[in-house]
């Protein structure tokens, strides 16, 4: 409709439950009241979905954005062709090269200013690598498309945000990875995060890396070599920010409101407690980006994907905050 932000949903693997939600979430009449909602991806396979959830709504494929005629029971896909096809329930090569076609379109759309914001649904990182792809997931492939360095994923529910300092790598390579520059710039970028949602000076708090934040050095080193000193040039920069503060408080802290966004050292460190309050609710934003990208937070869910039992929410959610945060 006239006045709201016209976002680019990209439909995700295919095999997955990314069509699934999105079809749900596009039967949710409040959607409407957010944004023009445009799906990049195969108008084939969310008719398959359409009839899957036996909703009322019908696809509509587009060639373009300004082709674009919002209605209320239309769906309209930007239509990418797909030579093969692909597998449900599983990772797949096809599935692979499907969803980094999506990607990349709306990326394009998004650079040109032709959509305001993009939503992705989840992908597979197995799906990926079969497809000869060299990138570990979504957030680095979007960095890349978008010519960007310092970048961080954020994570946003009512009562908890997380920014993480390291991604997806294993939980051994963490520590060396961990550096007064990599654990700045997060600080930072969770300013900056924080402010896209609209906090005028928010309270950074940063999570320490091993139990007890250290103990001054007994339990590890990391805090005392390169956390502290990140946060002192941090607070000599000007920015609110405190810590690092033991992992297993820092977390209720900010749940009862002491602290608007923490630091995460590693992914499962602020994601296992983030995951437990908001599965689905909770909205992945990338941070640093040129564009505006949120996703739901959690996978493909291939165990329950196509059998009409996915739950939408969280893609609400994602849609919901792509069309209220602001660069």
């Amino acid at each position: 409709m006239a006045g709201l932000k016209t976002i680019a949903i990209t439909m995700g693997d295919p095999g997955g439950v990314g069509p699934e939600i999105i079809v749900k979430a596009m039967f949710c009449a409040e959607i409407r009241e957010y944004c023009n909602p445009v799906i990049i991806g195969s108008a084939d396979v969310l008719e398959d979905a359409v009839r899957l959830t036996g909703l009322p709504l019908q696809i509509r494929s587009i060639s373009g954005i300004s082709d674009s005629r919002p209605e209320i029971g239309i769906i309209e896909a930007l239509d990418i062709k797909s030579r093969s096809s692909f597998k449900k329930n599983v990772p797949s090569k096809n599935a692979g090269r499907a969803f980094v076609k999506y990607i990349k379109k709306s990326v394009e759309l998004a650079m040109k200013k032709e959509v305001d914001a993009i939503v992705t649904a989840p992908i597979s990182k197995e799906s990926l690598k079969m497809a000869g792809h060299p990138w570990p997931g979504h957030t680095e492939l979007l960095a890349e498309l978008t010519d960007t360095n310092r970048f961080a994923m954020m994570f946003v529910s009512d009562k908890l945000k997380v920014i993480l300092c390291t991604i997806h790598i294993p939980l051994k390579d963490v520590p060396k990875r961990i550096n007064t520059k990599l654990v700045f710039e997060t600080i930072v970028l969770a300013e900056t995060g924080a402010k896209m949602l609209g906090m005028d000076k928010p309270h950074v708090a940063v999570a320490g890396l091993n139990p007890h934040a250290g103990e001054s050095g007994i339990m590890g080193k990391e805090e005392m070599k390169s956390i502290l000193p990140a946060v002192k040039k941090a607070q000599s920069a000007g920015l609110s920010v405190s810590g690092p503060y033991p992992p297993d408080v820092i977390f209720h802290k900010a749940y009862n409101g002491e602290f608007d966004i923490i630091v995460s050292m590693y992914h499962d460190q602020g994601l296992v407690p983030f995951k437990m309050l908001a599965f689905d609710t909770g909205v992945n934003v990338t941070v640093g980006l040129p564009i505006i990208r949120t996703s739901p937070d959690h996978g493909t869910a291939f165990d329950i994907a196509w059998k009409n039992m996915a739950n939408p929410s969280s893609m609400l959610e994602a849609i919901k905050l792509a069309s209220k945060l602001k660069l």
